[in-house]
């Protein structure tokens, strides 16, 4: 295995952490200057990555070759979730890269279990981030109640001091009216991606 430079292991290790990436957020990330740049530098580490095209992008994920690179045991591949991905990327590059982000997090206070699809840290402070991007609004709203069961029971509160605020991030001005509505008894705020974008 040759050994990479440090922007090179960075750019791995950023796939690691957040699954899949497009073009344009590795180069915003990693700030590798113009398109023609950032396709050079993909280019290189073709043989540690995966792509795909999705609409106007390339996607792209670690292959077996990356994954042992940064000693990933997480095997990704192209699947209908990969928008959704994509969308808490967006987020986390409009949060300025939180460095506690940990996804797909198991959150109980005993009677009451949700796996939140983001847990992270931003001023001091954790948040919660859910991404609506193809769930139908039911299963918004069971994840609601749940949020709401876990901020009755003041059980965060009790360890944090505080109710982390839950953010929504979703693709239309209806859903994020819709959203508004159902979490208006707990701390949140919804964006649209386009409010983020």
């Amino acid at each position: 295995m040759r050994k990479l430079t440090m922007r090179q292991e960075a750019i791995l290790l950023s796939l690691k952490k957040l699954d899949f990436l497009n073009r344009d957020q590795l180069q915003t990330i990693h700030k590798l200057g113009k398109v023609r740049n950032t396709n050079r530098i993909l280019k290189e580490l073709s043989p540690y990555l995966e792509s795909f095209r999705e609409e106007y992008s390339t996607i792209y994920y670690l292959n077996a070759e990356g994954r042992a690179y940064v000693n990933s045991n997480k095997i990704r591949r192209k699947n209908p979730f990969v928008n959704h991905t994509i969308m808490r990327n967006d987020f986390y590059i409009f949060a300025k890269y939180p460095v506690e982000w940990s996804n797909e997090m198991k959150v109980s206070d005993g009677s009451t279990t949700l796996i939140t699809d983001t847990w992270f840290k931003k001023g001091g402070k954790y948040h919660f981030l859910e991404v609506d991007s193809l769930q139908k609004m039911k299963e918004n709203r069971v994840k609601i109640k749940n949020y709401i069961a876990l901020y009755k029971s003041g059980h965060l509160e009790k360890h944090l001091g505080y109710f982390p605020i839950l953010i929504w991030l979703t693709t239309t001005q209806l859903r994020k009216k819709q959203l508004k509505e159902l979490c208006k008894e707990i701390p949140s705020i919804v964006y649209t991606i386009d409010d983020i974008r």
